[in-house]
């Protein structure tokens, strides 16, 4: 159904460090930037994308709003901490089993207030 998501960033270089920390760490590669001066992640057939906002006014979160992100807990404990390390802010319950949901998740904003999730389904 996707075929990509972006989000918005005032800041390229202290994104780059966050996601390039965030997808090293549930496996992926560091982002390159494409002539457009946009960040590009590719990691399991997904396109990930940071960029300025092209219409020049200032990249602002959306409320209500969250990427999510599959991956082991494994690779979800390592995605979580990697971010808090490189400029993430924790959010939510600490990562671990949603009791009765059948779901291990972590959740994190990025540098620009962006509200990602690592998910992992129980059993999958």
């Amino acid at each position: 159904m996707y075929s990509h998501m972006m989000v918005g960033s005032n800041d390229l270089d202290r994104s780059k460090k966050f996601y390039d920390a965030t997808f090293t760490a549930m496996g992926g590669r560091a982002g390159s930037v494409d002539p457009k001066g946009r960040l590009v992640y590719l990691h399991n057939g997904g396109v990930f994308l940071v960029t300025k906002p092209i219409d020049g006014e200032p990249a602002t979160h959306g409320n209500g709003c969250t990427i999510g992100l599959a991956m082991s807990p494994e690779q979800a404990d390592a995605w979580h901490q990697a971010g808090v390390d490189n400029g993430g802010t924790a959010i939510e319950d600490p990562p671990g089993e949603r009791p009765g949901s059948g779901m291990y998740l972590a959740y994190l904003r990025d540098p620009d207030g962006n509200k990602l999730c690592a998910l992992h389904r129980i059993g999958s």
